[in-house]
């Protein structure tokens, strides 16, 4: 018997390469883009549970800049259409995988966030985040799994990645900041990880909760651009650090967002590999140049 998963935003960077992968795993996907299901619609999402063992929501509002102005529409995706999904899951029994991010954090820490950590969201993706996750609990208790993920990066979407590589074909030199941290993370590493956290929730072998699905290691941006230069055959000193003063945005970023993973042993998961080895794998199969 396969384990059927429905996939909500599967349009989405994550959400293509997720299905990919539970396709090509012995899974029965099924993937739901915005405009299949609605998950603030209520009816939407009572009508696409029916035999469906495990969801993982990966519908999001993901500009975090235009959240500011608009938070009210974030957090109904973000926050409160996630409380619809976690009840409908409670109903049919259901367990519920939520993808959220490393924005529920303040970012003021110098070690590794545990996932106990308290939050503390610096901007108004990260409060709808956040309302989300203790929807799942509060409708599913350790039926509900989180997992936050951070500077994520994937052949299907705008990226960090992506977009250091064309800028680099179009200007002699980049400024990029140096003064966040965190951990990039290919989506092709996050849905493999996902898909070993569906056997083992299945199973009844992985306890609900919260998990950090972030590869290992640590840089920053400017960090990764310098690697994403030198993995292409460029020169990285084109590359120039600067301060996030450099580039002011609305919605404030967390400085310091990398992500402990201590729980995945509970689940007798592996933690990802290192960014470095996830970077060089993405580029060497993925067409973005």
């Amino acid at each position: 018997m396969t384990i059927k998963v429905l996939v909500t935003g599967a349009g989405g960077m994550l959400g293509t390469d997720l299905v990919t992968a539970l396709g090509a795993g012995g899974f029965t996907a099924v993937a739901a883009t915005r405009s299949d299901l609605d998950i603030r619609v209520p009816e939407q999402v009572a009508a696409a549970l029916p035999g469906v063992d495990i969801v993982i929501n990966a519908a999001a509002w993901t500009d975090v800049d235009r959240a500011e102005t608009e938070e009210e529409a974030a957090t109904a995706i973000n926050g409160t259409a996630v409380g619809t999904l976690a009840a409908a899951c409670a109903q049919t029994g259901a367990r519920l995988i939520q993808i959220s991010t490393d924005y529920v954090y303040s970012g003021k820490s110098a070690l590794p966030w545990a996932e106990s950590a308290a939050t503390d969201p610096v901007n108004a993706y990260g409060r709808g985040k956040e309302l989300g996750e203790r929807a799942v609990f509060e409708h599913l208790g350790d039926r509900g799994y989180v997992v936050r993920t951070a500077w994520l990066y994937g052949a299907h979407g705008r990226n960090f990645v992506g977009t250091v590589l064309r800028l680099a074909a179009q200007r002699p030199t980049l400024d990029v900041v140096d003064d966040q941290h965190g951990q990039p993370t290919w989506t092709c590493a996050l849905a493999d990880q996902l898909i070993e956290l569906c056997r083992a929730a299945y199973a009844g072998k992985a306890p609900g909760g919260v998990y950090h699905g972030t590869a290992s290691g640590q840089t920053t941006w400017y960090g990764l651009a310098r690697a994403v230069f030198e993995s292409s055959g460029l020169d990285p000193d084109r590359v120039r650090p600067v301060d996030t003063a450099a580039f002011p945005r609305p919605a404030e970023r967390p400085s310091y967002s990398v992500l402990g993973h201590d729980r995945w042993a509970a689940a007798d998961i592996a933690v990802q590999p290192f960014w470095q080895d996830q970077l060089r794998a993405a580029l060497a199969r993925w067409p973005i140049r």
